[in-house]
Formats: C-alpha cells, structure tokens, sequence
C-alpha cells in the first residue's frame, strides 16, 4: 500500500513537471497608448494557439505573456503584435499597418526602429476590427 502511494505521487509529481517544462513566461516590450492599444495587443498574442495568458502593461509598456514553448515562440508572438500595428522589441509594424491605428493609438516611433523584419509571417491569426471612430482617453 504504502508503495502504491509513493508510486502514484511519483507519477504524479513527473507529469506536473512535464507541464511545468512546457510553459514559458516572458516580459517584452512592446509600444502603444492606451486601453485600445491594450486590447488590440492582447487580442493579437492570445489568437496564438499555445498562448495562457497575455497582459499588456499601459504605464511601463510591457507585455507579460505565458505560453506553450512547444506550440509557439517569442518570436512568433512579437509577430503578431507587429503585425497588428505595434512595434515590439524584436519586430516594428509595417506602416501601413502603424497608420491604420486610431490616432490616440499612435505612439511616437523609434528612429532605429526595425524596418519590418516579419514580412512574409504568416503565423499570426488576429483579424483587425473595424475602427468605431472613438478613441479612448489616454494622454
């Protein structure tokens, strides 16, 4: 009895590791504004199949995200915020894709910014919503 125990807690405490191993939690810096840039980049990350959790700090515009490593990268979620007009550390929107934001979502854009480094991604998923014409208070 008392070796069913142990055994069954040994197998228990494997599998929780080999779940654990799987998920991965990251800060990454990413542009924005307001509560429609927030909305927007947490739309684009969790459309990613793998992703957890996405929050998307306004004050220090960092985005904490935890996701599945065996189904998605840093660099596929970057990719999708790039690509819903938000410049990330490791990829800047296009800008077309930059001034398709609502004006009070437009931040001021590095100069050395990188220069649409994720062109030809096909892995993001978020669709764009049509702008309803009100911008929120952020300034």
């Amino acid at each position: 009895m008392k070796t069913k125990s142990i055994g069954t807690i040994a197998i228990f405490l494997f599998i929780a590791f080999t779940v654990q191993a799987a998920n991965k939690s990251e800060k990454i810096k990413v542009n924005g504004q307001c509560d429609m840039c927030k909305n927007r980049i947490e739309t684009a990350v969790k459309s990613l199949d793998g992703v957890a959790s996405a929050q998307w700090n306004k004050s220090d515009k960092s985005l904490a995200v935890s996701y599945d490593d065996k189904k998605t990268t840093t660099q596929k979620i970057q990719t999708s915020i790039a690509m819903a007009g938000h410049d990330t550390e490791m990829f800047s929107a296009g800008e077309s894709g930059y001034n398709e934001l609502p004006a009070c979502c437009q931040y001021k854009r590095d100069g050395n910014r990188k220069k649409n480094n994720h062109h030809g991604a096909t892995e993001s998923v978020y669709k764009k919503v049509e702008k309803s014409g009100a911008c929120c208070d952020n300034k």
